[in-house]
This record gives structure tokens, sequence and C-alpha cells, in this order.
């Protein structure tokens, strides 16, 4: 797969900015390489939701943005059939009624000539039965909207969404481009903005950061991006890195609880490496697989989870940050909350774990001297949900971090708007950059 990428060049001082950012990266980077030890197991639950509403219900909207999705999985089944003011305010100009008998082949044929090869790329589809809009601004794919027969890499990322909150209705975007990101990041609807691509070992090279910027700084909503699958800092991946972006890492969930060694460092946060997912061509099978790519669906689906219930809690049964809605993600009775309390509060509610590090697990140890250098602020699972609820409906607000854990964490943030204030591509006139099969990567 590819993606062209534009810039601009900046002038000498802000070059000088930028290699003070770098120096400091490498600085970072060589810590990173220590090995410590530390950890403990935590429980985690999730109360079911008590929806309730005069309209509807309170919902969430969330947009992946990936390969593709296989519609027919019952993972994305649904007995609700969303209100048509929802579907006109997502722009659903089309709506195609799947077959729900036979194999994923004699579905996929039955339906062939009414719904795939009629979409186009200003198609914005509806499937009944399914928790599941979906669009494919790129057009550039055999099949718009559904995952390559070869690569189901979107529908596992959107199953680790669903894993989290299961009431969310999925705005899926097939494509790797900024164009892509826009077409999530226009739709008023949409809470949160989950992508989980870029380049190999997070080499500094400009991606999607001018629209996840658009859709977080413009349109108020929420981005979760996926740190690389190595050890490199997240602070200079396009995904992961931009100051206005949260970047996730992986660690082992239900083993030992510890960083994995194959995942972005200084992220954000961490959140669960290997979960049990969808396939992308049949019915009703799974696969385990592990990757920041599903660590950072699933945190998506922890905020949709979270902003659902506080809606509930609120009286508020709109979706999103528009305008229209003070540019508040919470925006009912005399309760408004933005993007970044939202942040803040999981920022709060992670937790480092500690002694319990499984040597053979094949793990890092987390260590108890600059943590953050490995997982950021720490790790984040459903065992957050409670805390963060309660944080932000007032009831019992969370504790303050450590001093050490707040400053180093600053420095993050400083380091990230220094880098991406001063990207040498940033004003770079008449260039793209291409990035082929090897350069720009599903984070599996």
């Amino acid at each position: 797969m590819s993606e062209v990428l534009e810039a601009e060049l900046v002038d000498s001082s802000s070059g000088s900015r930028m290699i003070i950012a770098i120096s400091i990266i490498a600085i970072i980077f060589g810590s990173i390489l220590l090995v410590y030890s530390g950890g403990e197991e935590v429980t985690e639950g999730l109360q079911s939701s008590t929806i309730s509403g005069d309209e509807w219900r309170p919902f969430s909207v969330i947009a992946p943005i990936d390969t593709g999705i296989n519609v027919y999985h019952d993972h994305f089944r649904t007995n609700e059939t969303y209100p048509q003011w929802v579907l006109d305010e997502l722009g659903v100009n089309k709506v195609c009624e799947l077959t729900f008998n036979g194999s994923w082949q004699e579905r996929y044929d039955a339906d062939k000539t009414t719904c795939w090869d009629n979409l186009n790329a200003s198609d914005i589809v509806y499937f009944p039965g399914t928790k599941i809009i979906g669009s494919s601004p790129d057009g550039d794919s055999d099949i718009l909207i559904l995952d390559d027969p070869s690569d189901g890499h979107g529908s596992a990322v959107t199953g680790a969404v669903l894993n989290a909150n299961p009431n969310a209705i999925i705005f899926f975007v097939e494509g790797f481009s900024s164009e892509a990101v826009l077409a999530a990041a226009n739709q008023p609807l949409v809470d949160v903005i989950t992508t989980s691509f870029g380049a190999i070992g997070s080499l500094p090279f400009p991606g999607i950061q001018d629209a996840t910027e658009v859709a977080v700084v413009g349109k108020n909503k929420l981005h979760t991006g996926a740190a690389d699958n190595s050890p490199s800092p997240a602070i200079q991946d396009a995904t992961a890195g931009p100051p206005w972006s949260i970047g996730i890492a992986g660690y082992a969930e239900e083993g030992d609880d510890q960083k994995e060694i194959m995942s972005g460092s200084y992220p954000d946060i961490s959140a669960d490496w290997t979960q049990v997912l969808p396939n992308h061509d049949d019915i009703d099978g799974y696969h385990e697989t592990s990757g920041t790519s599903f660590a950072t669906p699933r945190t998506a689906g922890i905020i949709s989870y979270i902003l659902e219930h506080l809606r509930d809690e609120f009286g508020d049964n709109g979706s999103g940050a528009s305008s229209e809605r003070g540019g508040f993600l919470v925006n009912g009775g005399n309760m408004t909350i933005s993007n970044a309390q939202v942040r803040e509060s999981l920022n709060l509610s992670a937790w480092y774990p500690e002694l319990g590090w499984d040597p053979t697990s094949g793990t890092m140890p987390i260590s108890p001297v600059l943590p953050c250098s490995q997982t950021g602020w720490g790790l984040v699972n459903l065992s957050n949900i409670e805390p963060i609820l309660k944080h932000l409906n007032g009831s019992q607000e969370l504790s303050q971090r450590a001093s050490d854990v707040v400053a180093c964490m600053d420095a993050n943030q400083q380091v990230r708007e220094s880098y991406w204030g001063a990207y040498p591509f940033a004003q770079l006139q008449n260039k793209s950059f291409i990035f082929g099969e090897d350069g720009l990567v599903n984070r599996d």
C-alpha cells in the first residue's frame, strides 16, 4: 500500500529547534534500552450498561481508519436499527441490505451485484443488521469498504473497539491517507478516530498528522494513534507522536502486565497488546493476534464506553463535539466535558505495575525509575473505566500523579510540541514522499 505525503521546508531557526528535539529523543532512546523490574496483576471488569433516552439512546461513534471490514462477521451484528436522523447526520447516501445466510463467499456472491459492484468513493453506506456505516474515500481498493481477502487488519482493529464497547456505532473509513482521516474528522457525530498504521520503525517522516490535528484541534475530537511495533520512541512517529494525539504502546495484559519489548517507548499510555479478534474471511471465526494495532482501538473503545455512560447519566442524547454542542464531547443537563478533560482523566487513571515480571514471558520489566520512558503515564485497561467515570462526573476525583511522573510526561509533551512545531518537512513546497510496501505498515 502507498501514501503520498506532502510537506514544506521551514526556516533555519525551526531547523535548529528540530535538531534539539532529536537530540532529546536520542537521550530518551538510550534510557529505554535499560532493563528493570516491577509489576502487579490487576482485576478488570466492565459492568453492563443501562441505556435510556427520549429519542433513542445515549450513543458514541468511533471511526477506525484501516484496510476494510468484514461486514458479514457475527462480531459486528446487531438487532438494532439505527434511527434515520443518525444516518442523516452521518451523511449516509446508500443502504446495502446484506445476505446473512450461507458461508462468507456465498453471502458475498449474493450481494455482489446489488451492493459491492455499485459502490464508489463518494458513498457513505449503512449496512442494516450490523453496527457499521462504511466509506472508502480513496476509492482505490478492489472491493470498496469490504476487507481485502488477503488482509484482515481492519476487521481485527474494529473488533478491538467493540470488545471494549459493544454498543459503539462504527463509522468505518477504508484508507491510509490524510483524506481518509479527514473523512472521519468532518463527521460531526464522530467522537474518536483511531489509526493503526505508519512508517516502519517510527521513521521521522510526515504522515497523517495534519489531518489528525484538524480532527482534534479543529473539531474537538480525540485521536488514538498506534506507536510502532519496535522499541523506537513514539515522539517522532507521525501517528502516535503529535502532541494532540494519544500515542499508545503495548503491554502484556493477562500475562505479567509488563511492557512488550517490541512496542513503542515513551508514548502517552500502554494498552492490551494481545487480543482475540474476528477473522476477515468467515462469519464466526476468531484468532489471537498482537500489536499496538489492537491496543490502540481497544483504548478508543474504552473512551467510547465512558462517553456513552456519561451521556446516559447527564441526559445527553447527542454525539461528537460539534459547534452546535459547544465543542464538548458531553453536553447534557449542567455537565460539559471536553476532549482535554477526557485525556487528562485517562492520564490520571493510568498505573504502573509492581513486582511480577516473568523472565520467560518475552516482556521487558517496567522500571521503578522513569517508567514513563517505557509506558508513558502507564497502563490502561477496562479497570480504568470506573475511576475515570467517577472523576469526570465529579463523584470521586482521581489522585494527582507523582511529581516525577508529571515532570517526565511534561518533558514528553514539550519535546513533541517542539518537534512537530519545528518539523523540517512541514513547509516543503512541491515535494511528495511515497511509502511503498516496506514503508507504510499495519501495526499488528
